[in-house]
């Protein structure tokens, strides 16, 4: 494949990096998925095994790229290319010199940011106004988010703006939170807390939020107090956020809210409520792209984000969406 890295019209790679899979793609300038590739993400064996296998994806996908973006699990600073915080989920990575590494073992040019903001990345974008605003929310084992403000990304001291999940909830007072704080909205909205909340509340035991689901849909009314309560606590939080940052669009992602119409009906109406009269059109609605968002958001980090190892400046979007 020719490469006209002075024009923006080379392949970029997008690497979807989480706790268990890495996701790799190359995709095209006009956002054409051409290669794909997956592999296990080899979490128990520290940092520098992660940093292999990520340069093994690009391998696996590479023809004629001519950058890296990488969306990555754990609070990202995209100006230094580190990871500042991360769980235990994947051994030793937090203090990962996340850019430089990769950019060490591929030679590639490498853009990295947090996974949630890169894939909201792809909604900014999308907004008809340069300048719009945009709050972001992913509920899945964890909640994580992304705030975009004037057309720019948020990401704050060390990466951590959008961390959404660890805004105050009254319903989670009291409950203990994954940060080690407690009484946060990822207490009793992600799907591990709504599934504990059913159980605490005398439903009988369940593995998973999707047991839950089920067992709502045929009239268990522990089950739907569990997920309602829940999808409040989020829609309270985003019509708090939407009337403190005026958004044009409201993006609810992540595998939870795919349960059914009970968990949304329950976060749209708590969202309404809190909204002020200018905001009242506003309704939270799914994302936009489907399963390759992620792959998409860490390829746009090339055109977005401070890249490591660039020997000269690659094709910039007006739309930079970059660092505030």
């Amino acid at each position: 494949m020719t490469s006209h890295p002075e024009s923006g019209l080379a392949p970029v790679i997008g690497l979807d990096m989480g706790g268990t899979k890495i996701a790799a793609a190359l995709i095209g300038p006009d956002g054409t998925v051409l290669r794909r590739h997956d592999r296990p993400t080899p979490a128990r064996a520290g940092a520098d095994a992660v940093l292999d296998a990520l340069a093994a994806a690009v391998r696996e996908v590479d023809d004629g790229a001519e950058a890296i973006g990488v969306a990555a699990a754990g609070v990202i600073d995209p100006r230094t290319g580190t990871v500042t915080s991360a769980t235990d989920t994947i051994d030793g990575w937090a203090g990962t010199a996340l850019a430089a590494g990769l950019h060490d073992r591929t030679g590639l040019p490498v853009a990295c940011d947090n996974d949630v903001r890169a894939t909201a990345g792809t909604e900014l974008v999308a907004l008809p106004d340069p300048n719009g605003s945009l709050v972001y929310v992913s509920v899945g084992t964890g909640v994580g988010g992304a705030v975009a403000v004037d057309g720019r990304m948020l990401h704050g001291s060390a990466g951590i703006a959008g961390h959404l999940g660890h805004l105050p909830s009254p319903e989670a007072v009291g409950l203990p939170c994954t940060c080690g704080g407690s009484g946060h909205l990822e207490a009793i909205a992600s799907g591990p807390a709504m599934t504990a909340r059913y159980e605490r509340l005398g439903g009988r035991p369940a593995r998973r939020l999707q047991t839950v689901a089920e067992r709502a849909a045929t009239g268990d009314a522990t089950a739907r107090r569990a997920i309602t309560t829940g999808a409040r606590a989020t829609g309270r939080i985003l019509g708090g956020l939407a009337n403190a940052l005026g958004p044009d669009r409201v993006v609810v992602g992540g595998g939870v809210p795919r349960i059914g119409d009970l968990y949304w009906t329950a976060l749209t109406d708590a969202f309404r409520a809190e909204l002020m009269a200018p905001l009242r059109h506003l309704r939270p609605v799914p994302p936009r792209l489907g399963a390759d968002a992620a792959v998409q958001g860490a390829a746009l980090l090339v055109r977005t984000a401070p890249l490591r190892g660039a020997a000269g400046p690659l094709h910039r979007s007006h739309r930079s969406g970059g660092p505030v």
